[in-house]
């Protein structure tokens, strides 16, 4: 097999853009639409080919270290041989030039949510880094007032015919130029600002509507908030995943919402009524029932989260905890002693044993 440098007539060392040059000289002699000849044939698929590997800088790498032998192993194998035959596919027809404007890539970014957002959703600002639309070239990668020319290769076709020796006989097979990368143009003053890829990076700020009721790992899809696309192609689409934060009074259960209130063993026998700070900005009045138990839930309804997609509310439940207190004066201690003596039939003992419905919630409130 001939040495692909000695093919291309270029150094070792030969930069890519030294080899780019060679092939495009020696591919305007040898194309067939020039030299019809079969000799002119076989070089150009020669040609060719050495330009395939030595422009890919990991198939250069690998050649340059003996691995570009034909054989079924790996380059060259079992697959190269139905690619040599069919054109990398069984039929292998020409399908023209490739557009330059390619659809962009998705995005995903995280963004952490307190729970008050949760409850009622919330409007915000957002700051991604992105790809977007070059001002200068107006996506087409070109210089102001300058435009692609025709590859001088393949003739704007974007693809180049390969006439091989098969067991079948001569096959013609068509592969995308190497001259302009199946483009059929190219971009012979690149545009300066984006280096000819028609978008640049920057950092766009987009508004945001925190949808009520997300939970942590709800994702949002806006579609066309992604990356604008090579050569001005459509933007691709953002998604946004939520993780919501701890709150250190608040937890949920689906709409839900979950506190834990200590009550003074005062007010657990006498009974009482709070004002209580809530996640709505406001005041919630919760009365506590006299005789209250530790582990009773008390429920006021329609003040959870307004759930997803939905303008009703969950409950908010609140697990009371009776608080008894473990320092007391001497004339506390002793009013406690005259209320002693007069429940003289109330000591300590087994009670009936209840498992109900706020049994989890009452191991998550108080779990050690």
């Amino acid at each position: 097999m001939a040495d692909h440098y000695e093919v291309l007539g270029v150094s070792r060392e030969a930069t890519p853009e030294e080899i780019k040059k060679a092939y495009r000289k020696l591919a305007r002699q040898l194309h067939p639409d020039v030299n019809p000849s079969e000799e002119a044939a076989e070089r150009f698929k020669d040609v060719t080919h050495a330009y395939d590997v030595l422009s890919d800088a990991e198939q250069r790498a690998r050649y340059d270290r003996g691995g570009d032998q034909p054989g079924f192993g790996g380059a060259g194998g079992f697959g190269d041989i139905f690619e040599t035959f069919f054109g990398g596919g069984f039929g292998g027809g020409s399908q023209g030039p490739r557009s330059r404007a390619e659809r962009g890539e998705d995005a995903l970014i995280r963004i952490d949510v307190p729970l008050e957002e949760v409850v009622f959703g919330a409007k915000r600002d957002i700051t991604i880094n992105t790809a977007v639309l070059c001002n200068t070239c107006d996506g087409s990668g070109c210089q102001p007032d300058t435009s692609p020319v025709t590859c001088d290769v393949c003739h704007g076709q974007g693809q180049v015919q390969r006439q091989v020796r098969s067991l079948f006989g001569n096959v013609v097979t068509m592969h995308p130029c190497g001259s302009c990368s199946g483009y059929g143009t190219i971009i012979e003053h690149p545009c300066t600002s984006c280096a000819g890829k028609g978008r640049v990076r920057e950092r766009r700020e987009l508004p945001l509507d925190i949808p009520s009721g997300i939970e942590t790992g709800t994702r949002m899809q806006m579609r066309g908030g992604g990356e604008v696309g090579p050569g001005g192609g459509p933007n691709g689409d953002l998604f946004i995943e939520f993780r919501v934060t701890h709150h250190d009074i608040f937890s949920r259960d689906g709409d839900d919402l979950l506190s834990t209130l200590q009550v003074a063993m005062t007010d657990a026998v006498l009974g009482a009524e709070v004002s209580l700070d809530s996640l709505d900005g406001d005041k919630v009045e919760v009365e506590v029932p006299a005789g209250v138990q530790s582990g009773d839930i008390i429920t006021v309804r329609g003040r959870g989260i307004q759930g997803l997609q939905t303008t009703n509310r969950g409950d908010l439940k609140i697990a009371v905890q009776v608080v008894t207190p473990s320092k007391l004066s001497k004339r506390e201690k002793d009013l406690v002693r005259q209320l002693a003596a007069l429940r003289k039939d109330e000591h300590p003992h087994f009670g009936e044993f209840h498992q109900g419905f706020f049994g989890k919630i009452r191991d998550r409130f108080f779990k050690n």
